[in-house]
């Protein structure tokens, strides 16, 4: 009798156990009435109280419900942030991640080059992926340094690429070549007149920091004993240095 007695006594002392602070033990929690989490820790009971034991951390949130948070405060919580670590006032897409305007992989705020054309490859900076361009179709004529009519259209696709990535172009060299006709001395100055005449043409285009030399009838890409070999040869390259 005395037994049931400091039992009813026990249980009726519970709610103020509870809120003194005072978590009830797990065995205890397995009563009608408690909620318990995955790892058999109180988080609450029938009546919407909250209780938590020894085994509740901050990082729980309250009964048990996760913390939802936005570490990187972009206005995406963490639990759906694909881009976690975004700096502060970047504007960010609906998976947490930098708005990409120009859609190459590069997020506008990382992105060197904005506006470069769908589907053209970038590097890291977002700029296309140009070292060289070699105008291997700007022919001249035999000893001449004139410029095609054929040469226009790929020089004006060039002077484009150059402008479009101009924030991260540091310089633009042009090289001249002839083939191996005629006197060496000769075929230097030529080489060096067909450079200056691309490198006009480009400055025309609105392209800056266009440098012009001549190597004369060295590094050959054809063979100079055939007609096409020594046509090949008779030819300008565009270096960009990004």
């Amino acid at each position: 009798m005395k037994t049931i007695k400091i039992l009813k006594m026990f249980l009726a002392m519970l709610p103020i156990v509870a809120v003194m602070g005072l978590a009830p033990s797990v065995a205890s929690a397995h009563m009608p009435g408690f909620v318990l989490d995955s790892g058999d820790a109180i988080v609450g009971t029938g009546t919407g109280e909250c209780l938590h034991t020894v085994r509740w951390t901050s990082d729980m949130g309250m009964c048990g419900k996760p913390k939802v948070m936005d570490s990187d405060g972009d206005g995406v919580n963490d639990d759906k942030d694909k881009c976690p670590g975004t700096p502060k006032g970047v504007a960010v897409d609906k998976d947490g991640c930098g708005i990409d305007s120009d859609g190459d992989g590069v997020a506008d705020y990382e992105d060197a080059c904005p506006g470069t054309p769908r589907g053209n490859k970038v590097d890291t900076r977002g700029c296309e992926s140009i070292k060289k361009i070699v105008v291997g179709d700007v022919n001249f004529d035999f000893d001449r340094a004139t410029l095609k009519d054929s040469a226009h259209s790929i020089l004006n696709s060039a002077a484009e690429q150059i402008n479009r990535n101009s924030s991260a172009v540091k310089g633009v060299s042009v090289t001249g070549y002839t083939d191996s006709t005629g006197p060496e001395a000769y075929n230097q100055a030529l080489s060096e007149r067909r450079a200056n005449a691309v490198k006009s043409y480009l400055e025309g285009k609105g392209v800056t920091g266009v440098s012009a030399s001549g190597a004369g009838e060295s590094n050959p890409v054809g063979d100079n004993g055939t007609r096409a070999g020594r046509a090949a040869n008779r030819r300008v390259e565009i270096n960009v240095n990004m």
